[in-house]
């Protein structure tokens, strides 16, 4: 074990630690922290606190800290020799706000995370003083919206003041983690930094206009942007002391959760489209040349590896489904036995899932509707099928926009275990579909350290390469679309979109009673 790389995954809920070996090719570490359970003293819901107002999440960046301390300290009591660690790579959830002072300490003593929907006004405001949408995305590649970092931080300037004044650097969570191992470097990556609706990822510069829009001494306040593909530091020497790494062990630049759950699911070409299946749901896919939607509608990123990740992020996906499995008391298999019990489509009965505000489309104020339902209609067996189809078009719908020819989706995320969400995703996408095993942001966080350290130490392999002989697909599971539910899906597509549009006031042309009725005579 004499080439150990480690991935660190601080995201919402959990902290997860993978160490991979590449003289092997193999995994030999594998180990998590979840907040609730195992941080009983900070309090979360889910890694939130909870009580807060509504439209509001935040947590205690003390508490990331901390989770990634207990799970070193379970590194360090395995039998991995933890001084062979070469580099260390952080994935982190994106567009969370954390703020310090000159001297590292928290000027906020919570951090506004990417699912706070408080900040519409800001965004409201922003979009306005700027011009428009149409010169929002010119300046950005985005549109302003809740769940980016820009209307967090116009937020605390106008509602707190004095904390953004104390306040020296303007971090995202996955540097604040850098800024811990290394024992103090602020820098940040253009991968993540594009989350921020600050920096515009086709001109790789700052826009000047948003940044004194929000406040004219903004900028002062926002570290260095370095090559995501490269080391930012060595780990710190309180580190090599408490835990025992070597004092020569690297920490590379790090990135959000998205850009390495592509790397930890082999999506490091075109073709490649990975879906993640989490408490979001988000759809992305490598790029070698930048997208930007006119509409902000997919989020213009950059990826971890000096390329482009166009990406859709959908805030509805696994809430509806795990409430529904808790109303009626039913496990994952049984969900799948009771979908069976229902068609594609489902006679014509739709759900639009806004559970919560949703991001895509922009509905930060989002309700859920019930469409095609007649009163002794709403059973178990029609609404697990709703929920199922309900939280797949809602997806799709944003998806469509995505310049992208698919040649396989990559599944991740907790309801990729389920075939039922599997299978309806491969005839509403109509795309093979495989999950992938394993902690796809870890181990896509091992294997850019891997591959950072291994370039900046003339050892240079391709990324490909590397995925290959780490990430593995579920072939017995794969998934190839069904020739009539396409055509039952090729109608309740449309039928969705003009839902979701006329819900939303946007004009469309399409009569999603005209739809339902079409797609009743099949």
């Amino acid at each position: 074990m004499n080439s150990l790389f480690a991935g660190l995954d601080v995201s919402t809920q959990s902290c997860k630690l993978v160490v991979i070996d590449t003289d092997a090719n193999t995994v030999v570490f594998v180990d998590a922290i979840n907040y609730d359970e195992d941080l009983p003293q900070y309090g979360t819901l889910n890694g939130v606190k909870p009580g807060l107002p509504k439209g509001v999440s935040e947590s205690d960046p003390n508490m990331w800290i901390e989770a990634v301390e207990k799970v070193f300290a379970k590194l360090q009591s395995s039998r991995i020799p933890i001084a062979s660690i070469k580099c260390i790579s952080v994935s982190g959830q994106q567009h969370g706000l954390v703020s310090l002072d000159e001297q590292g300490h928290l000027t906020r003593p919570t951090s506004k995370l990417w699912n706070d929907f408080s900040t519409l006004e800001e965004c409201e405001i922003l979009t306005a003083k700027i011009g428009n949408l149409d010169a929002m995305v010119a300046e950005v590649g985005n549109s302003q919206r809740t769940g980016y970092t820009a209307a967090k931080i116009f937020h605390m300037v106008r509602h707190e003041p004095e904390n953004f004044a104390k306040s020296s650097t303007l971090f995202l969570v996955h540097n604040y983690i850098n800024f811990y191992l290394t024992g103090g470097v602020r820098v940040m990556e253009p991968g993540d930094l594009s989350g921020m609706a600050l920096w515009n990822p086709k001109t790789a510069q700052w826009s000047k206009r948003v940044l004194e829009a929000i406040a004219p001494n903004l900028r002062q306040k926002l570290p260095a942007v370095k090559p995501a593909d490269a080391t930012i530091g060595k780990i710190s020497a309180a580190l090599v002391a408490r835990f025992g790494f070597s004092p020569e062990c690297k920490v590379d630049a790090g990135s959000g959760d998205n850009m390495y759950g592509a790397i930890g699911t082999g999506n490091v070409r075109e073709g490649i489209v990975t879906i993640s299946l989490g408490t979001s749901g988000t759809a992305y896919c490598f790029m070698k040349q930048p997208f930007i939607d006119p509409t902000g509608e997919i989020a213009a990123f950059c990826d971890s590896t000096g390329h482009y990740l166009p990406l859709l992020c959908v805030s509805n996906l696994a809430n509806g489904y795990d409430a529904l499995l808790a109303q009626y008391k039913m496990s994952h298999a049984e969900f799948n036995a009771v979908t069976k019990q229902t068609k594609a489509g489902n006679a014509g009965r739709l759900l639009v899932p806004w559970y919560i505000g949703e991001r895509t489309p922009d509905v930060p104020l989002a309700a859920p509707a019930y469409f095609g339902f007649g009163l002794d209609e709403f059973t178990k067996e029609n609404l697990c099928r709703a929920v199922l189809e309900g939280h797949i078009l809602n997806l799709y719908d944003g998806f469509r926009r995505m310049p992208v020819t698919v040649k396989e989706i990559r599944l991740t995320g907790g309801l990729a275990k389920s075939d039922a969400w599997c299978q309806t995703i491969a005839d509403v996408f109509e795309a093979e579909t495989i999950p992938v095993e394993g902690e796809g942001a870890a181990l896509g966080a091992a294997l850019h350290a891997a591959w950072v350290w291994k370039k900046e130490n003339g050892q240079e392999v391709s990324l490909d390469t590397l995925t290959k002989d780490f990430v593995v697909l579920q072939e017995s599971r794969r998934k190839t679309p069904i020739t009539q539910n396409v055509e039952v899906y090729r109608i309740q597509k449309p039928l969705f979109a003009a839902l979701s549009a006329r819900l939303r006031g946007v004009a469309t042309t399409d009569d999603p009673f005209a739809l339902r009725a079409k797609l009743l005579t099949l």
